[in-house]
């Protein structure tokens, strides 16, 4: 007859026995579940498939159908990311619901509504550009093309996303900004309208007709080519320097900084060459020195005068 065998060894010994028992058939179910569930795992493949498709498809159909009117490329883009991210969502959706069919989709409308507050949380910063990006696009300001100036960057805006925008310098550097900062300060857009007024400050002597100086200044001004006549030049005798009358010049050319710069010098050009013609002198600075006490002064460099 034989005894049980009730030591603690024994013991240790059938429940480790048990427990790798438990865990086989674990790993059993697991298998057969996954097994049965591989067919649900090829349609979702395969959903993921056709929803690429058709977003691609989308994509292009609106692209061409709006690609006929007047929109910004910015709304555009905007348009073509939320077909794209609509129709992605609808297609992850059903693939989820096909791999796991005890879902419905107002549990899973719910788990994304508390899982997106949560990401909201962690990734406040990328959902705040995010939606600075669609209210950017949405706004008919600020084209892509434009010339602006925000928080000291300045260049063209070469490219509008929904986290952030590339401005390239005018010296050719590229900066990607993120949207929240072009959004929430002031912009200054130089190229919203074809026209700008530019400005440049031209001195005549004291001894001046300043009344002839400034037909000679404007007339100058209005022959040269590219400057907006129908917007008029306008001349003004602003300030007593010390050692001209200087007058402000100001008059309307193309927008853009290279239009600027060579509207201005063409301006400069003209107006020196108007005054050299007129006999007008455009004075240096003068410096006139006070001696206190008398300087004597010789014939040969360091020679005193006797009195």
């Amino acid at each position: 007859m034989s005894v049980p065998n009730t030591t603690p060894a024994g013991e240790t010994y059938d429940q480790t026995v048990n427990t790798l028992g438990t865990l086989q058939d674990q790993l059993v179910d697991m298998a057969e579940g996954f097994i049965r569930a591989l067919p649900n795992f090829a349609i979702a493949i395969v959903i993921l498939l056709v929803t690429w498709i058709v977003a691609r498809l989308a994509v292009r159909g609106v692209s061409r159908a709006i690609g006929k009117t007047d929109m910004r490329p910015s709304l555009l883009n905007l348009i073509d990311t939320v077909v794209k991210l609509g129709i992605w969502i609808i297609g992850l959706m059903i693939a989820l619901i096909v791999v796991m069919p005890g879902m419905t989709p107002a549990s899973l409308i719910a788990g994304l509504g508390i899982g997106a507050v949560a990401i909201g949380f962690a990734f406040q910063d990328i959902f705040e550009n995010f939606m600075a990006g669609v209210l950017i696009m949405l706004r008919e300001k600020m084209r892509i093309g434009d010339v602006i100036e925000c928080e000291g960057i300045k260049g063209k805006v070469e490219h509008i996303t929904l986290r952030e925008t590339h401005v390239r310098k005018l010296s050719g550097e590229l900066t990607i900004v993120p949207n929240s900062m072009i959004f929430k300060n002031p912009v200054e857009i130089l190229t919203d309208e074809n026209l700008r007024r530019h400005e440049v400050v031209a001195g005549v002597s004291y001894d001046t007709d300043l009344d002839h100086a400034a037909q000679v200044i404007r007339k100058a001004v209005e022959g040269v080519e590219g400057i907006e006549i129908d917007k008029g030049v306008d001349v003004f005798a602003t300030t007593f320097n010390s050692s001209s009358v200087d007058f402000l010049v100001r008059w309307h050319a193309g927008s853009t900084p290279r239009n600027g710069w060579e509207s201005t010098d063409k301006v400069v050009r003209a107006i020196k060459r108007g005054l050299d013609e007129a006999g007008i002198e455009i004075p240096f600075p003068y410096i006139t020195h006070t001696f206190k006490e008398r300087v004597p002064m010789g014939r040969d460099p360091g020679e005193s005068v006797e009195g």
